[in-house]
């Protein structure tokens, strides 16, 4: 069974325009195959790839994304065509127009790193609202508390008082 390390998988998934995507040229090097190819089977079935599963970039936004990665863009080192950016459904559906083994094996991982993913921005997110939460219900509990803090520190910023080693 094929099998790409995690991390290949992870630095591959960008965010643009708000979603997750992978660029065709990174995720036809997973797959083993060449990008022309992967875009003619893509071509082939676009009625599969609405635009909440694939997009093209603007030739503006594909020149920020460059510059933003690389800094300095070297003369023919990058495609002067806007690259097709596939979301996470986008993937999942290349699965069924790149039959190859290989392809196969490589997008099933990657849809369970995109899962993953998913769940580890979920658990930030309710821990978020539980810090929140408990903020809002203690904060009146410990206010004193939080003024004699401040209290402290504007007395001891007023005194004039240097703290360290005098020589």
């Amino acid at each position: 069974m094929a099998h790409v390390q995690d991390n290949k998988v992870i630095d591959k998934i960008y965010v643009i325009r708000g979603s997750r995507v992978m660029f065709d040229s990174d995720l036809a090097e997973l797959y083993g195959v060449e990008t022309g190819h992967l875009k003619r089977q893509v071509a082939r079935n676009r009625d599969r790839f609405p635009k909440d599963f694939m997009f093209r970039l603007d030739y503006g936004e594909y020149r920020e994304f460059l510059r933003c990665q690389f800094g300095i863009l070297k003369q023919g080192k990058h495609s002067k065509y806007s690259p097709m950016v596939f979301t996470e459904l986008g993937v999942a559906m290349l699965s069924s127009v790149l039959n190859s083994k290989k392809a196969i094996h490589v997008n099933i991982q990657i849809m369970r790193i995109f899962s993953s993913l998913q769940r580890m921005i979920s658990s930030n997110e309710a821990l978020k609202k539980k810090i929140a939460a408990m903020q809002r219900k203690y904060d009146y509990r410990f206010r004193g508390v939080f003024e004699a803090i401040k209290q402290l520190l504007k007395d001891d910023a007023q005194s004039g008082r240097k703290i360290g080693f005098r020589g």
